[in-house]
């Protein structure tokens, strides 16, 4: 469920980091992924489901050295026919409980800098912007900067 959710993701927007056809369809890669993720005390997977269908999720990617244990990246995806529900803003509840639970301190992710409605999401739950990565990534031919953004948890 969870890859048919990424590969859905991949496909319906350009936000995400991979390019329709860039992941792996194979479930067992996938479930490998997955248990690597889930292999560090420092790290985390939540999914969002509405009538048995995942439509959203978020990793908590922590940091593998003693000095950025307590740091975490994070990726998160709401398929867009769930955008506008509170999908997102649940998730990213849920990570910041998660993370404080497992004693992180900080909170990050990039997001590119076109993208205004997940930018506004982040800044409602109290991200920050760090900076600017000037042309981070290409997408359909265009250079495209994305917002270093941090939350530190207390």
């Amino acid at each position: 469920m969870l890859l048919a959710l990424h590969l859905r993701l991949d496909e319906e927007t350009d936000f995400m980091l991979q390019e329709p056809g860039e992941r792996s369809d194979d479930v067992e890669v996938e479930r490998e992924r997955i248990r690597g993720l889930l292999s560090r005390d420092n790290q985390a997977l939540i999914v969002a489901e509405v009538d048995g269908q995942l439509v959203g999720y978020v990793a908590i990617l922590g940091g593998p050295f003693r000095r950025n244990r307590h740091s975490a990246y994070i990726v998160i995806g709401v398929l867009k026919s769930f955008n506008g529900q509170g999908i997102g803003g649940s998730l990213l509840g849920e990570a910041e409980r998660w993370a404080k639970n497992a004693g992180l301190h900080r909170i990050e992710l990039t997001v590119m800098a076109h993208n205004t409605r997940a930018i506004h999401l982040y800044e409602g739950v109290g991200f920050a912007r760090e900076g600017t990565r000037k042309h981070a990534l290409r997408i359909n031919g265009a250079w495209v900067d994305e917002f270093y953004m941090a939350k530190l948890l207390g």
